[in-house]
Parts: C-alpha cells; sequence; structure tokens
C-alpha cells in the first residue's frame, strides 16, 4: 500500500486525544417535591359532609353558645338576658311552612307553662326579621322570634348543615330544640325534630330540670 493511500485510510484525531467523542449530556438532579400546606379549615364556615349531620359539635354539659340576634317587633335578644333562668331555643327551618307553623303555634301554646317552669322561650330560624313578624302576626304567635341571617348561631348550635330531600342534598336550618339550665349550661339536646307531641315533650323536660 502506498504511502498516499494509508494516509487516507488512517482515522483523524481532534483534540489532541485518542477514543471516540462522549456523547453524554449532563442532566440537573430533580427538585425534590415541595411539601403541601397544611389545610386551614375555619370553624365558623365548617359543614358536615353527612346529609343530617351537624355543624358543631355541641354535646350536653358544654356552656351554651353565647348570641345576641334581632327580634321580631324590633329590638335584639341575647342569651345573658336569660341569665339564671332556663331558656328554650328551637331552630326552624322557614317561618310560614306548615311544620314550623304548628311548632311555633305549640310553643305559643304553652307559653305560660314554660314561665311557670322558669323557662323562657326563643324560635330562631334565618328569616329576615320582616318575616318573622309577618309570620307572628298571621299566626298569632307569642313566643320571641330571632332573626339569624348570618347563620352563625345556626351554627354554632348544630342546627345548620347538609340536609336531603327527593336525593338531592342541600345546606339548610335542621329542626333542632335546645334546653340550657340557669347556670348557662345545655342540658337537653333534641336533633332532627318531629313537630307532633315536640314542645309538651320539652316542657316536661324543663320542669324535671
Amino acid at each position: 500500500m502506498s504511502k498516499k493511500t494509508r494516509e487516507k485510510s488512517a482515522p483523524k484525531r481532534t483534540g489532541g486525544k485518542s477514543g471516540p467523542k462522549s456523547t453524554a449530556v449532563a442532566t440537573k438532579p430533580k427538585a425534590a417535591p415541595a411539601k403541601p400546606r397544611a389545610a386551614t379549615t375555619s370553624t365558623a364556615t365548617r359543614v358536615p359532609s353527612k346529609a343530617g349531620g351537624v355543624a358543631s359539635h355541641l354535646s350536653e354539659g358544654q356552656p351554651a353558645p353565647a348570641f345576641d340576634l334581632p327580634r321580631d317587633g324590633g329590638g335584639r335578644l341575647a342569651l345573658s338576658d336569660f341569665a339564671g333562668r332556663k331558656l328554650v331555643l328551637f331552630f326552624y327551618p322557614r317561618a310560614n311552612t306548615p311544620g314550623c307553623t304548628r311548632e311555633a303555634m305549640d310553643f305559643s301554646r304553652l307559653a305560660p307553662a314554660f314561665a311557670a317552669s322558669g323557662a323562657g322561650v326563643i324560635g330562631l330560624s334565618a328569616d329576615t326579621v320582616k318575616s318573622q313578624d309577618s309570620f307572628r302576626d298571621k299566626h298569632g304567635l307569642t313566643v320571641p322570634l330571632v332573626s339569624d341571617e348570618p347563620k352563625a348561631t345556626l351554627a354554632a348550635y348544630g342546627a345548620w348543615g347538609e340536609k336531603s330531600l327527593y336525593g338531592k342534598t342541600f345546606l339548610g336550618v335542621i329542626r333542632t330544640t335546645v334546653l340550657i339550665d340557669a347556670k348557662g349550661r345545655i342540658a337537653r339536646i333534641w336533633r332532627n325534630v318531629k313537630v307532633d307531641g315536640h314542645a309538651d315533650a320539652v316542657l316536661a323536660a324543663c320542669r324535671e330540670l
């Protein structure tokens, strides 16, 4: 083989180093995934996930949550207005509906008996004061009716949460009654109240307290 031929067939050298050129590409290490932030939930707006549940864990023996709300006819009513007395709070879904009307009329009918047992009675819903006025006048109700449009007191007493009707779930007032003793503590709680005979049962509990 001639010298010229040998020169053409010899591999070329680059950079003064022998061996094939490396094709590896440096890769940056993956950053560690960020730690998830702890979820925060306001207890004032937390609602239950199960239908018919309650928005708080209020139980018998605990101090009654304070409230100060506008009432029918003007003015306001607060828990402190009943210091040293027993108090019945009945929470109803909506003024002028059949079940709520029967319940409010039953408590009004028994209002003198509740007073004789040393207990005040207040009806409470998320209706406006104007609606409460109309409710009172239409049915001759004698118990005070307070309005909790922000629903904070309803939630504090476990009377605001998820409900189901005809297979649909929605937020609303859960018919509830709470009996508070003269020391301001929860004595009895009735959940998912059935209206018939309920006011009489609450009166009996008041008399025993």
